[in-house]
């Protein structure tokens, strides 16, 4: 059913020229979402009227309240995609992260009611009332929040939403809920005894700890978050796989809403190309990274000695001395400038960014004895920059 969905909604990635993938698959999930809600809702209610139930009756607006959820997506996703203008000129796309944040706010207000409302059965139990009818429905309420659960997730998945994540995770607040509820209902037609409330308070717990953590995840990008590692990787390679570039450091990635990201490097080039040979190869660089990695790449060009056997050596010196003080920090832009009486060694230093400064002065203090150890005409020029990576693999450094 989901693979028939997909198909049919989405064809392929070719054929979509007026509505991107993205959008399309956010109005498919939020189309969906509005109409499984309103059916659950429809359904439930002429049971409850049926049955004169007032539990199932009450179920069956929460689940056209959740219809909400489905139709906050559906805005979120319509309004990212409008393109940039003259307020906005990297676009819209952070509209979704706020969407997702409203439907977080949902999740924990369903979770506190619930949770009030169970500390109220504690207080004052209510007599149950134990109907096959009402268990079946339920029953059937869950596979169909489950099977939208999933739904949601595996498209936020695909196109990494946090909208639809959120979706995914407002639905499975409602299974456990919807499972709560038939297992204290059966619990209570066994044994005779009431732990509604009980239960209750457990799973209103859950709820608000997955709508905390819906706000989290959403609230990181918005803030300005470090880069992920496999990102980090992705465009240090993709740079550094041209001729002409000799490596890359001080990567930032400033998040726009998902697919809308700008990042700037430095790369490194020989010092003994001509700069205009550099400046063409770093052009089609920033070009290529548009196409291929739909990224608004800036490069900054830094001259790097690749000959003088002299200054490798100085360079090689000061690299081991640094990874023996502190295997986790790195440096580049390494320059030797000849005075009369010494020798200016001018670089910079990449930290961890949880070092404070005490630390960080103390490693530059601690480096530059080491080097002045090796030679006592070196004096070291550090310049301390923080690592903005999220962490760091062994390959990365």
């Amino acid at each position: 059913m989901t693979e028939f969905l997909i198909r049919h909604f989405i064809k392929d990635y070719k054929d979509v020229e007026k509505i991107s993938v993205r959008t399309a698959y956010g109005v498919l999930a939020s189309i969906v979402g509005i109409f499984c809600n309103v059916f659950l809702f429809a359904v439930k209610f002429v049971v409850g009227l049926v049955l004169h139930s007032v539990s199932v009756t009450a179920d069956a607006f929460n689940n056209l309240s959740d219809a909400g959820s489905s139709i906050i997506s559906f805005v979120g996703v319509k309004m990212a995609e409008k393109p940039a203008d003259k307020d906005h000129p990297f676009g819209h796309g952070r509209i979704e992260y706020i969407a997702a944040l409203v439907v977080s706010f949902l999740v924990l207000e369903v979770g506190f009611t619930f949770l009030k409302d169970s500390f109220g059965k504690i207080l004052h139990p209510e007599t149950m009332n134990f109907q096959i009818v009402s268990v079946v429905i339920l029953i059937f309420s869950i596979a169909v929040k489950l099977w939208l659960g999933l739904f949601n997730r595996r498209l936020g998945e695909k196109i990494d939403s946090k909208v639809m994540m959120a979706v995914f995770t407002d639905s499975m607040g409602d299974v456990i809920t919807t499972s709560a509820t038939i297992l204290s209902l059966i619990f209570f037609a066994v044994t005779d005894i009431n732990i509604d409330g009980i239960v209750g308070v457990g799973v209103a717990l859950v709820v608000m700890w997955a709508g905390v953590g819906i706000a989290k995840d959403t609230l990181e990008p918005l803030i300005g978050q470090a880069i992920d590692p496999e990102v980090y990787g992705e465009i240090k390679h993709f740079v550094e796989k041209y001729d002409g570039i000799e490596g890359t450091h001080d990567l930032i990635v400033h998040n726009y809403g998902p697919g809308r990201s700008m990042a700037s490097i430095h790369a490194e080039v020989p010092n003994d190309v001509d700069i205009e040979q550099s400046h063409e190869i770093i052009d089609r660089i920033e070009r290529d990274a548009a196409k291929e990695l739909g990224i608004f790449l800036v490069i900054h060009m830094d001259p790097v000695e690749m000959r003088d056997k002299k200054i490798l050596r100085i360079k090689e010196t000061a690299v081991r001395i640094l990874h023996d003080l502190d295997p986790a920090c790195s440096l580049h832009d390494f320059r030797v400038v000849h005075g009369e009486h010494q020798i200016n060694l001018i670089f910079d230093m990449v930290v961890p960014i949880d070092y404070d400064e005490k630390k960080k002065e103390d490693l530059s203090l601690r480096m530059a004895e080491r080097m002045k150890g090796a030679d006592s005409r070196y004096e070291c020029v550090i310049t301390v920059e923080s690592d903005y990576v999220a962490q760091s693999g062994p390959d990365e450094k």
